[in-house]
């Protein structure tokens, strides 16, 4: 998700998952087992990051009569959990939005783009590998900024994902995606170009 989940927010109330879905755009967070779980704001990285693969996947699914939703789609992806990924992908535009709520059916790509907390790590990396699965959809892209990683997880039989592929520098092509290439060299520099990071900061290792 865009805004990393740090914790139940304090004097919450207990809600349901229609609920959840019902909020209005300003009461951010994501649904985990009837609470509310509030968010951090998103770093630069992590917004250059999220603009740069809007860019790649709306122009490759412009030629391919795909879909591109940004990090405030909200998606049912069990009857306990709604989560908010950072980008989502469809290959189709054949099935319509609803105009209010989540989303019930799974993306074909849901990209997270990985908060630096051990906390939203262990999110991304265990919990919504898990969900997204169970869930069904195709890919699950992980960008880690501080690792400087790209993973594409992919859909392999139901509820289980297979590495695909995994790069630190070079070109990635999409499994599945005819067309569509992922240059991570071209990511990086972007991020490099657009953050001041502090002198005594090491992008990769934080130091």
């Amino acid at each position: 998700m865009s805004q990393a989940a740090i914790g139940t927010l304090p004097g919450a109330r207990t809600m349901t998952l229609a609920e959840w879905a019902s909020l209005p755009e300003d009461e951010p967070g994501e649904f985990v087992d009837g609470h509310l779980v509030e968010e951090e704001v998103p770093d630069a990285p992590h917004e250059v990051i999220v603009s740069w693969l809007m860019f790649l996947l709306t122009t490759w699914c412009r030629a391919h009569g795909g879909r591109v939703l940004g990090s405030g789609s909200k998606y049912a992806v069990s009857t306990r959990r709604g989560r908010i990924p950072d980008i989502t992908v469809f290959f189709s535009r054949d099935r319509k939005l609803p105009s209010r709520g989540a989303l019930s059916h799974p993306p074909d790509i849901a990209v997270e783009v990985v908060s630096p907390t051990p906390r939203d790590g262990r999110r991304d990396r265990v919990e919504k590998v898990t969900e997204y699965a169970a869930f069904g959809a195709r890919q699950y892209w992980l960008v880690d900024p501080r690792l400087r990683t790209v993973e594409i997880l992919r859909l392999q039989e139901p509820g289980q994902y297979v590495i695909a592929k995994t790069a630190i520098d070079g070109v990635i092509d999409v499994p599945g995606c005819e067309g569509l290439s992922l240059d991570v060299d071209a990511l990086w520099r972007e991020v490099d170009e657009s953050v001041e990071f502090a002198p005594e900061s090491d992008p990769v290792s934080g130091d």
